[in-house]
Formats: C-alpha cells, sequence, structure tokens
C-alpha cells in the first residue's frame, strides 16, 4: 500500500512536468542560437558575416503575440548581424489555442530590422494559405523585399555575394533556376527557402542554403528521435547544418508553433549563422 501510495503522485510527476515543460515553458523561452560553419567557395573577405535567420513566426501562436515579436526583433538586432533572412511562416493558419494576428501587423512590427546587407523575406506555406499577395504587399510596404524565385547581389567592400530566395516547395513554383537565373556562375550565392524540401534540386554552386518549415520536428524525444516532421525526407532535413556531397544546407527550429503549441527539447531560436570561408593552408 505505501509503494501504492508513493507510485501514484510519482506517476502523476512524471507526466506533469514534461507536459508543463513542452505546452508552457519551453514554448514561452526565446534565445539566440549560434553556429558557426565553414561553406565552400565562401570569399576570404566574407569571412565572419552574421547571419540572422528567424523562421516560422507563426505571430498568434500560443505564447507567440506582439509582445514576443518585439522581444525577437530586439534579440536578433542586438546579436548585430550583417544580413537578416525571413524564412517564411509569418502567419498562422490553424492551432491549438492561437489567434490570427495581421501580416501588415507583423510587418510593420519588424520594419525596425536593420542589417549592412539587408533584411530579405521568402514566403511560407500558411503565407500561402492566408493570402501570398497580400503577405507579400505588407513586408514590401515597409522596405522588405520578398525574394520569390529571384535574386539580388549585396554586399560591403570587397565583400559581396548574391542572396537568392526560393519560393516554397509545396505552394509556390519553387523555381530553383529562375532564382539562380541572374547570378553569374563565377559568383558566390546563399539561397533561402520555406522547405528544406527543396535542397536536391539546388546546384552545388550554391554556397548555402537556408530553410526553416519543420520547426525541429517542434517534439525531441531522446533514444527515439523527432516523431513528426512535415517533411518528404522524414527526419534527413529536420534540424541544424547538414552536409551532403559538400552541398551545405541549414535549418533553423524556428520560433512558433503550429498545429500542436507543444515544443519539447526544441526550444525557439533565432539562428545566428557565423560564415566562414576555407582556411588558407600554409605549407
Amino acid at each position: 500500500m505505501k509503494i501504492r501510495r508513493f507510485a501514484l503522485p510519482l506517476v502523476g510527476a512524471v507526466i506533469l512536468v514534461p507536459a508543463l515543460w513542452g505546452f508552457v515553458v519551453e514554448p514561452r523561452s526565446l534565445q539566440n542560437e549560434n553556429y558557426e560553419m565553414t561553406v565552400p567557395r565562401w570569399p576570404a573577405a566574407c569571412d565572419g558575416v552574421r547571419v540572422a535567420v528567424l523562421a516560422d513566426l507563426h505571430v498568434g501562436s500560443p505564447f507567440n503575440g506582439p509582445a514576443k515579436l518585439r522581444r525577437i526583433r530586439e534579440l536578433t538586432q542586438r546579436a548585430q548581424p550583417d544580413l537578416i533572412l525571413l524564412a517564411g511562416d509569418y502567419v498562422i493558419h490553424g492551432v491549438a489555442g492561437g489567434r490570427f494576428i495581421a501580416p501588415e501587423m507583423i510587418a510593420s512590427e519588424l520594419r525596425s530590422l536593420t542589417a549592412p546587407f539587408g533584411v530579405w523575406a521568402v514566403l511560407g506555406n500558411h503565407d500561402w494559405w492566408l493570402d501570398a499577395p497580400r503577405v507579400e504587399r505588407a513586408f514590401e510596404s515597409v522596405g522588405i523585399p520578398v525574394l520569390e524565385d529571384s535574386a539580388v547581389s549585396v554586399g560591403r567592400g570587397a565583400c559581396r555575394f548574391w542572396v537568392a530566395g526560393v519560393s516554397d516547395f509545396r505552394e509556390g513554383r519553387h523555381d530553383v533556376a529562375q532564382a539562380l537565373a541572374r547570378v553569374p556562375d563565377s559568383e558566390v550565392v546563399i539561397a533561402v527557402t520555406h522547405n528544406p524540401d527543396v535542397f536536391p534540386m539546388v546546384p552545388a554552386r550554391v554556397s548555402l542554403t537556408i530553410a526553416g518549415h519543420t520547426h525541429g520536428g517542434q517534439v525531441y524525444v531522446p533514444l527515439v528521435g523527432r516523431p513528426v516532421v512535415p517533411s518528404n525526407y522524414g527526419q534527413r532535413y529536420a534540424v541544424g547544418h547538414i552536409v551532403e556531397q559538400n552541398r551545405h544546407l541549414f535549418v533553423s527550429a524556428g520560433l512558433g508553433t503550429s498545429i500542436i503549441p507543444v515544443r519539447f527539447l526544441v526550444p525557439p531560436e533565432i539562428s545566428i549563422l557565423t560564415l566562414r570561408s576555407t582556411p588558407v593552408s600554409h605549407h
């Protein structure tokens, strides 16, 4: 009887504590997560360039209202990035306990983001489900260009490269060739897109592809992995820095939640990437 008396509260705690963490504590959290990576063809003049990636804001999902958006903006700016990339899914289109926040309000809050190489955006599947032209207009109206299968040259001093935006894999044309059409073969390019499932289509001339969409699975179970990853490739492109045949992909764990408002061992993050050129060997 004594064992049973202690077992019941223990079992309750084992269930309650992770649930509290996953549904309340972790989704409320926010951090800058720093990554350093050496990527192919990256120019020595651009060594140390810092890229802030804001993916899957899903403003209006639980614990992700306007106040959280302001904190995201402030933390991003505090990191002093050289380039800011917004990787889609600014709005929510269905999440338990969420509320709709207009894309115009979201864009207005982000308008004060600044970086020497600019602030550039692509659209995600939720933005398309709401109204892609409306979301694009909201961002363009505050001076944040949306790169849908197009590219732009950025730089400062001797450091120059291209940023190519590839439209969403599910809802956009995701025309990689069109996105790279203006980029000369000899020049360096970073691609940004929403869904990492585009990655197998990206040619080796792209130094780094940056994506979001997966939320890192939202839930990570030790020894098991990520039970749900919204990708045709399962856990292959779930999160982090992935290298395949010397082609580099970075998938951000993102900031908001969708469908179920839970995060467990996949905390919301502003991803700060420090890009390194290949070290010069001295013989």
